[in-house]
């Protein structure tokens, strides 16, 4: 006998009681992205490989260890399932030339593919929301970003979700930090592990993101990037934290927070949640002006976030009761010959007209079909026996309600079930 087939470790099936809270977070979430007048837009899983080669960084997890990557021998191509979506976006935005007519808000929505080992909030399938604003360049775009996101927990109701912020200035200012980083590196490289001295001198601002803790303490020795950054970066600094005054959202600068994609400069940010455990950050972003140019593209200004889904919903689900599910309007019989065919096209005009039926399937007796009807949770139970066909009517018995059974005419069957409706649900 041959074993069961099962889904590959760290890709979940989401079922459907879980789904239940998937449609209401992606609700709730798309909602909020059209009250800041974001327009959605949706590109493939699969890209060229050395599209995020190139944006991500060689010398980055993702890359070295993380990314689905394969050669296309038929087209001698090699692809990628997407590890993030903002490479994606910022090609999709070059392609077709989105920014001819000034700047662009936008966000997409789905599946994002890293080889990690699984864990909980951690998963090589996940999704994301992400959030982009293509040609803006003033710190008051980062603010907004922000804030939109210190409007979306308050929408979902949790607390507890604090907002660490950075600035990790020009690719200049970068170039003078990391040669004073990469001489404090190597005067400490005897408590660097394997990982870190092999990114010392290929990407040393890798090495500040570090999860060991003898590397922290070398990392927490180490100069601060803020130390080197010129006026221009240091007034958007400012501005964006002025404005953050302004709109009442706290934080904490973390100088050490770089973030682990190389296109970023400038603003970074992340929001963290204690409740997850080790993968806290729920959220993070940050400006990437130049990835643009790096892409082949005409420069352009950008700053963006993602969210994650899983973590955000693990979050919501926390003591919370789960969302309500709209039950059936209807739960539809029949009984006798030539009474499915009756049955198919009246529910067909009920769902026409905007109602929820479920149309009994698979036979059995109307004493089996009606206890269906009642674990269903619908409203009403519709019944078509062969009396019903021959009259051109159809039997409406309240499923929740001690009301008695009565007929209602095939004909005008759409305003007698909405009365019926508004009268069980009184």
């Amino acid at each position: 006998m041959s074993a069961n087939i099962q889904a590959v470790r760290g890709m979940n099936d989401i079922l459907p009681d879980e789904a239940v809270w998937w449609r209401d977070f992606e609700a709730r979430v798309e909602s909020w992205l059209e009250r800041y007048a974001y327009r959605n837009i949706r590109m493939p899983l699969v890209e060229h490989t050395q599209l995020f080669r190139r944006a991500i960084g060689e010398v980055t997890d993702i890359v070295e260890k993380e990314m689905y990557s394969w050669r296309d021998e038929l087209n001698g191509e090699d692809l990628t399932l997407r590890p993030e979506g903002t490479a994606s976006c910022v090609r999709a935005a070059i392609e077709h030339n989105l920014l001819y007519d000034g700047p662009k808000r936008l966000w997409y929505a789905g599946a994002m593919y890293r080889h990690e080992r699984p864990q909980k909030g951690r998963y090589r399938q996940f999704h994301q929301y992400g959030v982009e604003a293509l040609g803006l360049e003033g710190p008051d775009i980062d603010a907004e970003h922000i804030v939109m996101c210190a409007a979306l927990w308050r929408d979902l109701g949790l607390e507890g979700i604090r907002l660490e912020l950075n600035t990790i200035g020009s690719a200049e200012e970068r170039a003078r930090y990391r040669a004073d980083l990469v001489r404090h590196l190597e005067a400490n490289a005897g408590r660097l592990d394997a990982d870190a001295r092999r990114r010392m001198h290929a990407n040393p601002l890798r090495v500040l993101d570090s999860k060991n803790p003898m590397v922290q303490e070398v990392v927490a020795r180490a100069p601060a990037l803020m130390g080197y950054l010129g006026e221009e970066s240091t007034s958007h600094f400012d501005g964006l934290r002025r404005l953050l005054a302004a709109a009442g959202v706290p934080y904490t600068i973390n100088p050490r927070l770089v973030r682990g994609l190389d296109y970023y400069n400038r603003t970074v940010f992340e929001w963290i949640s204690d409740a997850l455990g080790a993968q806290g950050t729920v959220c993070g972003g940050g400006r990437y002006d130049g990835l643009f140019a790096q892409l082949g593209g005409k420069p352009a200004p950008a700053t963006g976030f993602a969210i994650g889904n899983e973590r955000l919903i693990a979050l919501l689900r926390d003591g919370a009761r789960a969302p309500a599910i709209r039950p059936p309007d209807a739960y539809l019989l029949s009984h006798g010959d030539g009474t499915q065919e009756y049955a198919l096209t009246l529910a067909e005009a009920l769902r026409g007209a905007g109602y929820a039926i479920v149309q009994h399937a698979g036979g059995g007796s109307l004493k089996a079909q009606m206890r269906k009807a009642d674990a269903s949770g619908a409203w009403a139970a519709l019944i078509v026996g062969t009396d019903e066909v021959r009259d051109g009517e159809v039997s409406l018995k309240f499923l929740r309600k001690a009301e008695p059974q009565y007929r209602i005419a095939r004909a005008g069957v759409v305003a007698a079930f909405a009365d019926a409706l508004q009268k069980a649900r009184t």
